[in-house]
């Protein structure tokens, strides 16, 4: 049975900021992004099987991604752990701060992500690539085969 990749593309607004960086992106700012999941492997062959034919059900790892990636960064503002502190109690504008242990690049994103998500997949699925849009010029691309 041949290997086949399935993709899902997830869309959510986010804001950074990078901790010492020398350009603009030093200060907060946000973006739309869109984070494409394409994981591999052979469609399940099991006649008795809901899932005959499927890789893996799409709602699953719809499932998967939002609770690992989405749920947590959508509407948030990500910072490294040494940039300063915002207090949510001066303000409601930062209960949804989030700290990486990181610099919070298109890059770095993805390196945390893949982690995340390789380890929910099923055993017999395999994470293949992601893809993280930030701009619409702009994206980074992780590739199982180049790790």
């Amino acid at each position: 049975m041949s290997n086949i990749r399935i993709t899902k593309i997830f869309n959510f607004e986010m804001a950074h900021a990078l901790h010492g960086y020398d350009g603009k992106c030093a200060q907060i700012h946000g973006h739309s992004y869109e984070l494409s999941v394409t994981a591999i492997g052979k469609p399940i062959t099991d006649t008795s099987s809901p899932k005959l034919g499927m890789v893996m059900d799409f709602g699953v790892l719809k499932k998967l991604v939002n609770e690992a990636i989405v749920s947590t960064l959508d509407h948030a503002l990500l910072l490294s752990e040494q940039s300063t502190k915002l207090d949510p109690e001066t303000s409601s504008l930062f209960e949804r701060v989030e700290y990486v242990p990181y610099q919070p690049t298109c890059e770095n994103l993805l390196i945390d992500m893949a982690e995340k998500i390789r380890s929910g997949l099923p055993q017999e699925v395999k994470l293949y690539s992601l893809k993280l849009v930030e701009t619409p010029s702009s994206y980074a691309e992780w590739f199982a085969e180049d790790n």
